[in-house]
């Protein structure tokens, strides 16, 4: 999840993985994967970069996760 501002600087968060696309169009709009669109303060370098620390936080340790297989 992220944060964002609305172009009148109200808060709120959304879900990083439903973005489909972001573009400045001057205004930033962001677009989900179900065509809902919302304009945003944030430039799209900024939203970019919220998205990797975002993913950045949810694969910490992935990599040290020991998977066992089970033996019938």
């Amino acid at each position: 999840m992220i944060t964002l501002h609305k172009i009148n600087g109200e808060g709120f968060t959304l879900n990083a993985t439903h973005i489909e696309t972001v573009e400045e169009r001057p205004d930033t709009v962001i677009t989900l994967i179900n065509d809902r669109k919302y304009i945003v303060k944030e430039t799209a370098a900024e939203i970019i970069d919220l998205i990797v620390r975002y993913h950045s936080k949810i694969h910490v340790g992935v990599r040290d996760i020991k998977v066992e297989r089970v033996k019938d």
